[in-house]
């Protein structure tokens, strides 16, 4: 019985390598495990991704594959890592700075992919329950480190209320969160499905309470408000507006006034910029603009290419050690702004390619229902955070960028070549 058992195992393990549908499920399962693993773990995310992309390959079509590159939406993040390849040639910095600076685009060719794949699976919406699910249980935690902070893995001085990563990358996906759930709740209760959309409410409300109560980054502060008159411009009538503005509005001042969090972090505001431009106090704000400024100094030296890949450390490090620049400010190898990084390396080229991307992932996502959403907030929260921050180059926002992209993109796709199979079996 037991060699029989063994010879039926070995079968089932041998007909399922030689299927594609089995592989192709092994794709959607890493798929997922990535994205839920990704608000805890950079590696496990690196690690589910990696084998998420060996399992496509045994039964990859290879041309179809190589003619869906040829997109728009494919070609552009293609461009901007071939870029950074290429200008590697013209930077003054070490080829180790240059290599390590071509890292942060490699992930834009994972984006193509992930179209190319979902565009045929029909397990896109699970990587979103995958993610909302684990932030959710990521939420708890951070409530949980709050009024205990020796719960907290990381080591050192403990953030409030992160568990693991740091605040910015927290807030960012508990804003993507709490945002993207507005458009099934409304669709909910277009259908009277009341109990469902209460529970979808509750557990949005969480997010935006844990933003108010416990820790929440100035960025996202900026971005929600932006988010959410997306979301109302696309899918509300103006009565609904003017009476979900109100009631926004009645629940900021009820938080303004019992949150002395929110408060302490929106007055840095204010004050980190008199610090700065005042008493030339080294502030988070005024440390920014300095990098702006000497950004855009070195964007007029070299505006067409630019000054090559990972040339950005050593500019900022040659200009610190000159009197113009403020004492006490750190040297950063990036700006904190995406577009401003893209310039001083790549010059006009890289921010005409960035932009490309964004438009083309913008104009992706123009249809009604979930997946257009999903990758419309997605795109905009990105192009909004990228502002203050280099987000498609760092690691934990920039993957939320490709995968969120990338999957919900696929759907799109998939959905729309479905379109005309529709109306040909009505008729």
């Amino acid at each position: 019985m037991t060699a029989l058992a063994r010879e039926t195992t070995g079968a089932m393990m041998l007909r399922r390598l030689r299927s594609p549908a089995a592989w192709a499920e092994s794709v959607d399962l890493f798929a997922v495990l990535t994205a839920a693993s990704l608000p805890w773990s950079t590696s496990l995310a690196a690690i589910f991704n990696a084998l998420m992309l060996v399992c496509m390959v045994p039964f990859l079509d290879v041309r179809d594959f190589l003619q869906s590159l040829k997109r728009p939406i494919c070609a552009a993040p293609i461009a901007l890592f071939l870029l950074a390849l290429v200008g590697t040639l013209w930077s003054d910095a070490a080829w180790g700075a240059r290599l390590y600076a071509v890292n942060p685009t490699v992930k834009l060719l994972v984006l193509p992919v992930l179209l190319y794949h979902f565009e045929r699976s029909s397990r896109g919406r699970w990587v979103f329950v995958a993610f909302l699910v684990s932030c959710a249980l990521l939420s708890v935690m951070s409530w949980l480190v709050a009024f205990n902070p020796a719960l907290s893995i990381k080591p050192g001085d403990v953030e409030r209320g992160i568990f693991v990563k740091n605040y910015i990358d927290q807030s960012q996906e508990f804003t993507l969160c709490a945002v993207a759930l507005a458009y099934p709740v409304v669709m909910l209760l277009r259908e009277k499905r009341y109990a469902l959309a209460a529970v979808l409410t509750a557990l949005a409300l969480s997010f935006f309470a844990n933003m108010a109560f416990v820790i929440v980054s100035r960025t996202a502060l900026v971005t929600v408000p932006i988010m959410l008159a997306v979301f109302a411009l696309l899918h509300l009538r103006w009565r609904s507006i003017l009476i979900i503005s109100a009631g926004l509005l009645a629940c900021a001042l009820l938080a303004w006034q019992i949150s002395p969090q929110l408060r302490k972090t929106t007055d840095t505001f204010s004050r980190d910029y008199r610090l700065y431009t005042q008493e030339k106090v080294p502030t988070s704000i005024g440390e920014r603009l300095e990098y702006w400024q000497k950004s855009i100094q070195f964007f007029v030296q070299a505006p067409f290419v630019g000054h090559g890949t990972g040339s950005t450390k050593g500019l900022f490090d040659k200009v610190a050690k000159s009197a113009e620049w403020v004492q006490g400010v750190r040297v950063f190898p990036n700006p904190h702004n995406q577009t401003l990084n893209v310039a001083v390396q790549w010059g006009v080229i890289g921010i005409v390619v960035l932009y490309a991307i964004w438009l083309q992932h913008l104009l992706l996502f123009r249809g009604d229902g979930l997946a257009n959403w999903v990758g419309l907030l997605v795109v905009v929260q990105n192009i909004f955070t990228s502002l203050f921050n280099s987000h498609l180059f760092d690691f934990h926002e920039g993957w939320m960028y490709v995968i969120g992209v990338g999957v919900a993109g696929g759907m799109v796709i998939r959905a729309r070549q479905a379109e005309p199979k529709v109306g040909e079996a009505g008729s």
